[in-house]
């Protein structure tokens, strides 16, 4: 008889039922948690008594635009008028009480307030609202993660969805039993889940500060590859959806993204433009500012914000044909102060004048006698724009006399490809010129200076 395996026939006792223990998600995980991927939501905003009626009315419009341009169905709004704010939940019980029957009523899912909330506010008004409650500052991080598209900004990006989501890990979990660590009872109690959790975020945050530094090096590596040229460098600022993209495409042949949307270009982008005075300048394109912007998002940008720091010239782009855009000026203004550009020269820009009336730009120029008015869409006011450029970014350029003998016609034609020449006169054995030339061409023409202008 063939000998057989008794293990074979061996009946094992049935395996414990393994102990459910959640999944725990990595980062990325937690930055693009469900949650904030809002569908019906409700807007909330606060009247402070020190503030007027139609500055709440207009941020929440602002709010309603930010929403529908990260792409959630709005389905309605309400204000809370306040003396001051209400430590537990912002707008006070009662009204947010008021608030969430409304919204289960219209069955919204999340609800987003016009100012910061803490996460002490955030984790009360999810209570009674029974939804996901969300802020301005979540709103437009949200939108910037849609938004970015190079390395760099997808770093920037992460960098504030982490230092924002840090102080609020509570939210997310509920098993935060501690591990026990060690053999027996010689080990103490663990780290907590949120411990862990932290303690992971921190280590990314301070990873993500390395790499930006490593990206500002290379932005300073480009910016003095660009500087060896002594271009002067212009850069386009101004509130978000003010049409800057659309002029820098216009006036360097660029294809950045322009949309009439919130926050449609993140990420920097730098041309050559060639002005009527022989003058190279760079131009570049930088994301748009915006009221209420949390100072963390300045922060986690500032690789992209150098290029307005390093500028020797900002063109302020407005929507002058914007209700609020004096408002508007002042929030850019407040902007460039945080990141130490206050004091850069301005070349206010006053746009969408195809959209205005000729009376309300006209009074535009009567309170802004320096400023230029442009339509970025067809073009007009462009040659203004320009001089203007040629004008303001003058001071860099050497203003020198030369004589130039008639048979150096290889240096006579290269003035005129790089310097502006304000006279000339071809009589006699030498021809003589009144020019601008770049202080880096200076030796070239040293020879045939006469005197400097």
């Amino acid at each position: 008889m063939p000998a057989t395996c008794s293990r074979r026939h061996t009946t094992l006792p049935p395996s414990p039922a393994p102990c459910y223990v959640p999944r725990r998600p990595d980062l990325k995980a937690l930055i693009a948690n469900p949650k904030h991927k809002a569908q019906r939501v409700f807007l909330v905003g606060v009247e402070l008594k020190s503030g007027t009626e139609w500055e709440t009315a207009d941020s929440i419009a602002e709010l309603e635009e930010l929403a529908r341009t990260a792409g959630s169905n709005i389905v309605g709004e309400g204000t809370q008028r306040l003396e001051s704010i209400s430590p537990a939940t912002f707008i006070g019980t009662g009204k947010a009480e008021e608030f969430a029957a409304s919204c289960r009523e219209s069955k919204v899912d999340t609800v987003i307030f016009d100012d910061e909330l803490s996460p002490a506010q955030t984790r009360n008004l999810e209570k009674v609202f029974d939804c996901t409650v969300l802020d301005r500052t979540a709103l437009i991080l949200d939108i910037f993660a849609q938004r970015a598209r190079t390395r760099e900004g997808k770093l920037q990006v992460e960098l504030a969805q982490l230092q924002y989501l840090l102080p609020r890990l509570t939210r997310y979990w509920t098993h935060l039993s501690r591990q026990r660590g060690g053999v027996g009872a010689m080990g103490g109690e663990g780290e907590s889940q949120l411990e862990v959790d932290r303690r992971k975020i921190s280590e990314r945050i301070l990873k993500l500060d390395e790499e930006l530094i490593l990206v500002r090096r290379q932005r300073a590596t480009q910016r003095a590859g660009r500087q060896r040229n002594q271009w002067p460098l212009a850069s386009i600022v101004g509130y978000t959806n003010a049409g800057k993209s659309t002029l820098f495409n216009q006036l360097t042949g660029a294809t950045v993204l322009a949309e009439d949307k919130l926050f449609a270009t993140l990420d920097p982008t730098t041309r050559r433009l060639r002005l009527p005075t022989n003058q190279n300048v760079l131009l570049s394109d930088t994301v748009g500012f915006i009221r209420k912007l949390p100072t963390r998002l300045v922060e986690a940008f500032k690789a992209t914000l150098e290029e307005v720091v390093e500028a020797d010239l900002l063109l302020h782009v407005v929507d002058c044909s914007h209700p609020q855009a004096e408002d508007q000026i002042r929030a850019v203004n407040t902007v460039l102060e945080e990141i130490h550009a206050g004091d850069k020269p301005i070349l206010l820009v006053l746009n969408k004048i195809d959209r205005a009336e000729p009376d309300l730009v006209a009074r535009w120029l009567m309170q802004h006698p320096r400023a230029v008015a442009v339509s970025a869409r067809t073009g007009e006011g462009f040659k203004a724009l320009m001089a203007e450029l040629g004008t303001a970014l003058r001071p860099v350029r050497n203003y020198v006399q030369l004589a130039i003998p008639h048979e150096q016609s290889a240096v006579i034609a290269k003035l005129h490809e790089v310097a502006q020449i304000v006279e000339r006169n071809y009589r006699g054995k030498a021809a003589r010129f009144k020019a601008r030339i770049p202080p880096h061409l200076h030796a070239e023409f040293a020879e045939f200076v006469v005197k400097e202008l």
